[in-house]
């Protein structure tokens, strides 16, 4: 099991990330259980500690495999999640108690930090949720610049709309064999991380949840990962890529 976790970026599995940094702890999209619908967790399951003391939450969008609502209430009601605008309701008749919308563009301060929306490409309409919540991506910023991604593929501006940052956690594949419109590859994610060029690059979003058998599924769950360090090699041999484990940390020096 995934134990308790300190500073930096740690990878927790799928696109659940724990930054801390300058004195906060930021988590993205958390889904903590071993289950999740259709979902298996196929990486190791994490403990109860791993994600104590959290002073916020950045949700990209409400699909299941992001905004899982048994893992947002383990958090706690009071726990100040940033989300999509029109994401607000949803989340409010589901325990949340301090919910903060966002559209592209929008900015707030968590601590010293300073959070910004980005646009993401991905359909982020849940089924029975509301309609017009859709995705983004945020760029966290303190003594160093991180940019989550969430579920998005490439867009027009990109590189403006996300700026210089020290660390890119892009997502590239997903939890099935295939994978469907609005996210990225590992080829598209390295020209993600060519255009964005930032010193280092984490993929995320991959080998962490399976369908559930006989459910069809990737044969080697790593491979996304290996291909994209090595795809980004070749385009963005500046960007330093770093293939975590789930539980895996990287200091930000």
């Amino acid at each position: 099991m995934l134990g308790p976790v300190e500073g930096g970026v740690t990878w927790l599995g799928h696109a659940t990330v724990l930054l801390g940094l300058d004195g906060a702890r930021l988590l993205t999209d958390p889904v903590l259980r071993k289950r999740v619908g259709p979902l298996v967790r196929i990486a190791p399951a994490i403990e109860p500690g791993a994600v104590e003391g959290i002073d916020a939450v950045l949700l990209s969008h409400l699909h299941a495999d992001h905004a899982d609502v048994p893992s947002l209430r383990r958090l706690g009601a009071a726990t100040p999640v940033f989300a999509p605008r029109g994401a607000g309701k949803w989340l409010t008749k589901r325990g949340a108690r301090d919910v903060h919308e966002m559209d592209p563009g929008d900015e707030a301060d968590i601590g010293a930090l300073r959070i910004t929306a980005t646009p993401a490409e991905h359909d982020g309409k849940r089924p029975l949720g509301p309609s017009e919540a859709e995705s983004i991506g945020f760029v966290v910023r303190g003594s160093h610049g991180v940019y989550f991604a969430g579920d998005t593929d490439l867009f027009d501006g990109m590189k403006e709309a996300v700026g210089s940052v020290d660390v890119a956690l892009l997502p590239v594949w997903g939890w099935g064999p295939s994978l469907g419109p609005g996210h990225l590859n590992p080829e598209r994610a390295a020209t993600a991380a060519a255009e964005l060029a930032p010193q280092i690059a984490v993929p995320i979003h991959w080998g962490t949840f399976a369908l559930l058998r006989p459910g069809p599924r990737l044969p080697d769950p790593e491979q996304p990962a290996r291909e994209f360090a090595a795809l980004t090699a070749e385009k963005a041999p500046g960007v330093d890529v770093r293939v975590l484990a789930p539980g895996e940390r990287i200091e930000l020096v």
